[in-house]
């Protein structure tokens, strides 16, 4: 298809569009979607544009599975284009395409199916400024009167204790709307954060679906409430703060640069548009859940939520993460450094790794077997979040029950590994005093199975070797066969962790290297 010449279709598709070509590729108010599944519909589409602004215009081309959409204003279009450049749409189970169109705008003559298209667009958008929200449980028939309010949530987190990050709340506040921008912050030691939604409604919606609810089994309460502010202003798109409608805006220098973050969301399946529920207000035309393809442990929030009908074939069930399933996933590996041995000995701090598997095409995943499902919801819960070789880990509970292992002379055979007799399992035998002593990664390291012949300088030297900074060192007043270390960082500990663990210190001496509940 040429620049000047309008898109082509069957039938009288083509005598009803008159595209103005004026101007070259950019910003316009038209945006091009293309890719579309074949039995998606015009509803769907609007679905996609509406939080975004008013839909002047819609013209479908089902023959070739493509749809322009004229928004009201530039700015809006803008803004929508922006925010699926960071989230890329899925409608049906298929992704689909975003761009700016050349045509600046369209003249179309609608066929009676878009122009009731539109029509629905623009109750859809009446009924986006009212506050109408009705309540499960049997009062849908009165409905509850909600004071018009902003777009903006304050969200403060009680019981905090596992880590909540930007992406478990873009994922749990996402299925009542479009989020645009998420700021978290700590102050007065509790955790908190800002998070502004495309339009109040949604807002309003999720703060009487969420207020309250527990993020993970009996912690990470919920407080919700709305903020005075109308618009957020981000200034770095890192892992404290994302303006998904700006994925242009650098990072500071301590943080991972855009580039870092759109790698790391491009390592989960994009979300998914499901149904909406019977007492969903047609305001959210779309909400968002993670496919179960990705293994997301599903938080104890998400049972509060039966009226927005969560489909078993989009999420896990299991309210407890890694219950009953030793099987996780791993995401946002560094796949130039990670290797199945160093999965192995970072996860076997929380169990004994039976089998781990790195994807023969997606080497930034993994499938990492646990000895049972307890052993794997508390790896879940202790390594979630943290970085292993520059990188976030993103821990999800896998679809899969068992790593199978490949064929004799498979390209990927490297990349599975099987340690069910390795003699490096930490809990092995019944009653082990290793299962009292877990903890959640600290700076502080506990080294054991030292020689007696081991001394301080030595081991500070061989821990600086791996790239980090010993901090301090001191060796147990009694037992000079234990000692505790301190790096520069929780990242640097991991790192030395996974690089000594089981390390030769003269002659069967293994060292042992453990997080510490205490510090030195």
């Amino acid at each position: 298809m040429s620049r000047n010449s309008p898109p082509a279709a069957k039938g009288n598709e083509s005598k009803r569009f008159k595209g103005d070509s004026r101007g070259s590729q950019g910003p316009s108010r038209v945006i091009h979607i293309h890719r579309l599944p074949s039995s998606v519909t015009e509803r769907e589409i609007l679905c996609l544009a509406l939080p975004f602004g008013k839909v002047s215009n819609l013209l479908f081309l089902k023959a070739k599975n493509q749809a322009f959409v004229e928004m009201s204003t530039e700015e809006s279009a803008n803004t929508m284009v922006n925010y699926y450049t960071w989230m890329t749409p899925v409608l049906r189970g298929q992704p689909v395409h975003i761009q700016f169109s050349h045509y600046k705008e369209l003249k179309v003559s609608s066929s009676p199916s878009q122009a009731a298209a539109l029509g629905q667009a623009g109750a859809l958008s009446i009924e986006a400024a009212s506050s109408q929200v009705a309540v499960p449980g049997g009062q849908a028939d009165t409905g509850l009167e909600v004071a018009r309010q902003g777009p903006v949530l304050r969200i403060l987190v009680d019981n905090y204790f596992y880590r909540v990050t930007l992406e478990v709340l873009h994922q749990l506040f996402s299925r009542f709307g479009t989020v645009l921008k998420i700021i978290m912050y700590t102050k007065s030691n509790r955790f908190q954060a800002l998070l502004q939604y495309a339009q109040a409604a949604s807002a309003e919606r999720a703060k009487l679906f969420l207020d309250g609810q527990n993020i993970y089994d009996a912690c990470c309460t919920l407080r919700i409430s709305f903020s005075g502010l109308t618009n957020l202003i981000v200034k770095y798109n890192n892992d404290q703060s994302r303006d998904y409608t700006r994925p242009d805006l650098p990072s500071d220098e301590s943080q991972p640069s855009p580039v870092q973050v759109q790698n790391m969301a491009a390592a989960f399946p994009a979300p998914v548009m499901t149904s909406a529920s019977p007492y969903a207000s047609p305001a959210l035309p779309h909400t968002f859940a993670m496919p179960q393809a990705a293994g997301l442990a599903m938080p104890e929030v998400f049972k509060a939520l039966a009226p927005q009908e969560l489909s078993e074939s989009s999420m896990v069930t299991s309210g407890s993460p890694g219950v009953g399933n030793p099987v996780l996933l791993v995401a946002n590996l560094n796949p130039e450094k990670v290797t199945p041995q160093s999965l192995f000995i970072l996860f076997g701090a929380y169990g004994d790794v039976h089998r781990v598997k790195i994807l023969f095409n997606r080497k930034e995943n993994a499938l990492v077997q646990m000895a049972d499902g307890s052993q794997a919801e508390l790896a879940l819960r202790n390594l979630n979040g943290h970085k292993l070789y520059g990188r976030s880990l993103c821990i999800l509970v896998s679809k899969h029950q068992s790593v199978k292992l490949p064929r004799e002379g498979k390209e990927d055979q490297s990349l599975t590994k099987d340690y069910v007799n390795s003699p490096l399992h930490r809990f092995k035998k019944p009653g082990s005093k290793n299962f009292q002593n877990i903890f959640p990664p600290s700076a502080t390291l506990h080294l054991s199975n030292l020689p007696s012949s081991a001394s301080e300088e030595e081991l500070k030297s061989l821990f600086s070797s791996k790239g980090g900074v010993v901090k301090a060192f001191k060796f147990f007043p009694k037992n000079h066969k234990m000692a505790l270390i301190r790096m520069g960082s929780v990242e640097e500990a991991i790192q030395a962790l996974v690089d000594l663990h089981g390390h030769l210190l003269g002659q069967n001496h293994h060292m042992r290297v453990s997080f510490s509940r205490i510090t030195v």
